[in-house]
């Protein structure tokens, strides 16, 4: 078991605070030399100057995917160069009429370097062994595609 902490911090700093009135800007810190800004997305009356909550959940499925695979690859003999993915969250809502993230889609491009290099067959299951293992993806209830 392991435990993860960020530290999140928010403030009036004097300004209005009213219904729809009010900074939503906030810091999030994840260690000591790493901090972000947050703030709910443009359509939801943030900034988009900041990371909303929803581009951070994708980031984090993304990110635990692409880490679950790199593992994954190295075990396998494969030499990954660069990994890129184009992840998209959608959120919308569900059968009870909340809003949710219903899906998520990565899309990652692998370049691979060395003399081994997989088939497509071999590729597309070096995504699902990662996707099976992803601790991120396994964690939530919206439905994770990786489309490869």
């Amino acid at each position: 078991m392991s435990e993860h902490r960020i530290e999140l911090d928010w403030l009036r700093n004097n300004g209005p605070f009213a219904r729809g009135n009010y900074s939503t800007v906030h810091e999030i810190t994840f260690s000591e030399s790493l901090r972000i800004k947050g703030s709910p997305s443009p359509e939801y009356g943030g900034d988009n100057v900041a990371a909303d909550p929803e581009q951070m959940f994708v980031a984090s499925v993304s990110a635990c995917h692409m880490l679950t695979f790199l593992a994954v690859a190295a075990n396998r003999g494969y030499v990954v160069d660069t990994y890129h993915d184009n992840a998209v969250a959608t959120l919308e809502k569900n059968a009870q009429g909340q809003m949710v993230i219903t899906r998520v889609v990565l899309k990652p491009k692998v370049n691979f370097s060395g003399e081994k290099h997989p088939a497509a067959d071999d590729y597309r299951k070096l995504h699902e062994r990662a996707h099976s293992a992803c601790f991120i993806a396994n964690s939530v209830k919206s439905e994770v595609v990786v489309d490869v």
